[in-house]
Parts: structure tokens; sequence; C-alpha cells
């Protein structure tokens, strides 16, 4: 394992829960049901952490308990913070972010002008051949 999440630590080669970590990490999740924002919920819960970092916490689905680590909170709190997740995201108007990329167009046809050398070394002959482009059409 490269990274034990929050609330986890390795004795015997198995992930165990670390309680003080665990608490806060409940405590957290029970905050921001209460209705606290992200970084008010990490505050009271005495984390020191970026929103980023908190949000990774609240949406950890290790937490729930898989075939590695131990359950540390419950799914019916779990799936409550999700979709308030949700509600918030979805009143601030934060779903749905489509970001407009610039159409890329790539040419698909050339026009080449004859060619008539040819070269041992694959590199050199790919340069000339590439010399030899006139115009790209689309």
């Amino acid at each position: 394992m490269a990274h034990i999440p929050f609330g986890y630590k390795i004795e015997n080669g198995k992930a165990v829960v670390d309680q003080s970590e665990a608490d806060k990490l409940r405590f957290l999740y029970k905050a921001y049901l209460s209705g606290k924002s992200l970084s008010n919920s990490a505050k009271s819960a005495d984390l020191r952490m970026l929103h980023p970092t908190i949000k990774n916490l609240l949406t950890n689905k290790h937490y729930l308990g898989d075939e590695f680590y131990p359950p540390l909170i419950g799914l019916e709190i779990y799936e409550g913070v999700q979709a308030e997740l949700l509600r918030r995201a979805t009143k601030l108007g934060r779903l749905n972010h489509q970001h407009k990329c610039k159409a890329i167009i790539i040419p698909t046809k050339f026009h080449l002008s004859r060619g008539f050398k040819t070269f041992d070394d694959p590199i050199k002959q790919a340069e000339y051949l590439y010399s030899l482009i006139e115009r790209e059409e689309y």
C-alpha cells in the first residue's frame, strides 16, 4: 500500500483503526451533516486540512469497510453526507460544469510533392517524407 487513509494504521501487515483519528473523522462527518461547511466541519473536528482533502475524506468509500480496511462509519451516515454534498453542489450551481474546449481539427489528407530519395535510416526517411508535404487538407 502506498498510502493509508486517514483513520487507519498498519500493524502486522493489516489495517487497523487509529482510534484518535477515527474519532476525529466521525466528528467530521457528523459536523458536516449538521450543516457546517467543509472547512468549519474540519475545524470543529480539530483537523487542519485544505478544502479538497476534507472532501476526499468525506467521499472515501474505504471508511465503510472492505476486504482490507475495517469500517469506521456506517452506511447511513456515509450516504447522508454524499446526498448533502450533492444537494449543496446543486444549490450552488456546481454540477454539470462542462468546459468548452476548442475543437481540434486534425488534417486527414496531405498533398505531397513527388519524392525520389530513399534513406537506410528510418528517421532520415521520415524527415524527408515530411519535407515533401506541400499542404494539409481538412
